[in-house]
């Protein structure tokens, strides 16, 4: 019978790569959140969310605003955790397989929302705006492949 040490030294021998490349692609991951983050703080104005707003009764709003604060919140602390904590995202930990499996499905819903839900008639087209989607939807792609990729290292490919 194998110990839970033996386990981890072949788990990590095995995933090896993790330790170089997912490292590496979880740190990328959260500067390009941090990025996100970034320019997320131009969409209400490209969006011109202040005249579109004010149509709406008062608590709306708020509520909107509380949602998009908690929402920008939510990616900036994915961002930090991947910057200031990238090891233990790949540490192979239940933690690790919990929060990268969290962070992968978050971004892949948000990539779903991107295609299925969102009605873009009416919204600019050309220059900047096509060039920010394309810029969203790469990122999104890269962070719902990545967090999988980890959740499955740590979790799911060490059994067996």
């Amino acid at each position: 019978m194998e110990t839970s040490e033996e386990r981890f030294v072949t788990w990590r021998e095995r995933v090896g790569w993790m330790i170089g490349i997912g490292d590496k692609l979880i740190l990328l991951a959260g500067y390009m959140q941090l990025g996100v983050v970034i320019g997320s703080f131009a969409v209400p104005f490209l969006l011109n969310w202040r005249s579109e707003l004010a149509a709406i009764r008062k608590l709306t709003r708020q509520v909107f605003w509380t949602y998009a604060a908690y929402v920008l919140g939510t990616n900036l602390f994915f961002a930090i955790l991947s910057i200031s904590l990238t090891s233990s995202l790949t540490d192979g930990s239940e933690l690790a397989t919990a929060m990268c499996s969290f962070i992968a499905l978050y971004w892949a819903a948000r990539l779903g929302i991107q295609f299925f839900y969102f009605d873009k008639k009416g919204l600019p087209s050309g220059g900047i705006y096509q060039i920010g989607e394309w810029l969203l939807v790469v990122c999104f792609l890269f962070f719902t492949i990545v967090y999988s990729g980890a959740a499955y290292v740590n979790g799911w490919g060490m059994h067996g």
